[in-house]
């Protein structure tokens, strides 16, 4: 007796400790029904109960987990976001947590050089993955490579403005002009830093669409140069303009044309088929600039400027159209994100995979892929996965159906249409992409059946994955048969945002 009243004495004055950490509470099995209250974050509360009575009501309304749940996001900058999923009832809510990186002593010396840059200026300057993307020797020849470029472009703004005469009135005409012709030509280069800088992850999944894009800027470009007749008081304006469009399509043309040489380059000769492409260009160059001195030596024409721009207007349509059919014969065997999404979707619904010449034709160059159905989002947050409501329910509730995916899918309904969300989780690769992209075709195209039945989203994500796990084997044997190559894929991870796993989910 006396042994009972201590016990019940110590429930009565039982504290619940509500720790910001992970921490597991242990049931207690007594004579009274008495559960600890559930553990919040951030929160110390003493609850002394009054009677066995309130006690049980209490109960009711809460539910007790062993194990707290921990969801980190990565960022590519080095920080990260850390989610605790513990309250189903409370929105989800993170603290994001700086990370400062340390060097490594046994990383490559390009590593080692460059820990004192900041993250920004990395991502900028520097391929993705730097430096274990490219060889030992990059950061070497770059660093030998900046001084020479800039020695080299000093001489040229000085070889403008020299040899302009004598006398002081032609010196400052000639420093005037000089001064207005570099300042248009650093506008210009202005538009291939930002490009080289800011997209040059794009074009090696690509090269076909940004090729394309290139000579669409360029041609705008030259549009800008021929409208300076009109408005010569307008030069500088005009000229700089289309230098800068002309200087973005070079910072698209170049890398894109890169990556198609080295798609020609089948045998490792890619100095030589580079060399022999300068063959090719030199002499339709100088075609080219035949017959168009012989169009400008028509007498009348130069000074009829409508005539000049119709002339011009068609020459360039007709060049476009040339360039269009010259990359639509473009025979890619590896996989990038619209082949992939033409092979998956041939899969789903009629189980057959085109090979890749049938594939390369199908390929839309010019379409974005924001525009194509259904639309796919990749690299999205927990937070937009929790959706409007911020449910922690609904991330838990994911994470267990994804358990043994490295990436989580989650659809959203909009009102014609179904948009699909992708978060990649750590070390998830190119064949994750694959898998995701084939669940997201099943859904969007079993989506009318799914809103007759009424069945929950959950219940078809886990159909759709069972569909996905019975199926995908098969997709990736007719890839093989079909002659796709396996080995190389550029279906690239976000990495400027990762969810990693800290703690044994639910």
């Amino acid at each position: 007796k006396t042994c009972n009243e201590s016990l019940n004495q110590i429930i009565v004055m039982y504290c619940t400790l509500r720790l910001p950490l992970p921490f597991h509470i242990p049931r207690t099995r007594t004579t009274l029904s008495c559960k600890p209250k559930r553990r919040r974050v951030e929160h110390l509360r003493c609850r002394c109960a009054q009677s066995s009575e309130e006690e049980a009501t209490d109960d009711n309304s809460v539910r007790v987990e062993g194990v707290v749940s921990i969801v980190v996001e990565r960022y590519g900058n080095g920080t990260s976001k850390r989610y605790l999923l513990d309250d189903d009832d409370s929105p989800l809510q993170g603290f994001l947590e700086e990370r400062e990186p340390k060097p490594d002593t046994n990383s490559n010396s390009s590593e080692t050089n460059t820990v004192w840059v900041p993250d920004v200026v990395k991502d900028f300057v520097f391929p993705t993955g730097f430096p274990g993307s490219v060889s030992d020797d990059y950061l070497d020849y770059m660093l030998w490579q900046f001084p020479t470029n800039v020695t080299g472009w000093m001489c040229n703004a000085v070889g403008v403005g020299s040899f302009s005469g004598s006398s002081p009135a032609a010196t400052a005409a000639a420093s005037a002009a000089a001064i207005r012709w570099v300042s248009k030509d650093g506008i210009g280069a202005l538009g291939r830093l930002l490009i080289g800088g800011r997209f040059g992850s794009l074009f090696d999944d690509d090269p076909k669409q940004w090729r394309m894009y290139a000579d669409f800027i360029g041609s705008a470009g030259s549009f800008f140069d021929l409208a300076t007749q009109l408005y010569p008081s307008q030069f500088l304006l005009l000229a700089s303009t289309g230098n800068l469009a002309k200087a973005v399509a070079r910072g698209l043309r170049d890398p894109s044309f890169r990556v198609i040489q080295n798609h020609f380059a089948i045998s490792g000769n890619l100095g030589e088929v580079a060399a022999k492409e300068e063959v090719w260009e030199v002499g339709a160059q100088l075609i080219g600039l035949g017959l168009g001195i012989l169009i400008i030596d028509t007498p009348g024409l130069v000074k009829s400027f409508p005539f000049v721009s119709l002339t011009w207007t068609s020459i360039r349509l007709v060049h476009l159209w040339l360039r269009y059919q010259s990359l639509a014969v473009l025979r890619f065997d590896t996989i990038n994100l619209k082949r992939a999404r033409i092979l998956i979707q041939s899969h789903v619904m009629h189980s057959v995979v085109p090979g890749y010449v049938e594939c390369n034709k199908r390929e839309n160059i010019l379409v974005w892929q924001r525009f194509m159905k259904p639309r796919i989002i990749f690299g999205v947050s927990l937070e937009e996965v929790s959706g409007l409501e911020k449910s922690v329910f609904k991330v838990k509730a994911l994470l267990k159906i994804y358990t043994k995916e490295k990436y989580i899918l989650t659809l959203n309904k909009l009102n014609k249409d179904t948009e699909f969300s992708v978060s990649f989780k750590v070390n998830a690769t190119s064949r994750d992409v694959l898998r995701c992209l084939w669940q997201a075709y099943w859904l969007y195209e079993n989506m009318e059946e799914s809103l007759k039945n009424k069945d929950s989203v959950f219940h078809w994500l886990k159909q759709s994955l069972s569909e996905m796990e019975n199926k995908f084997d098969d997709f990736l044997f007719k890839l093989d048969t079909a002659g796709w190559n396996l080995g190389e894929s550029n279906l690239k991870i976000p990495n400027h945002i990762l969810i990693d796993l800290e703690s044994i989910p639910l």
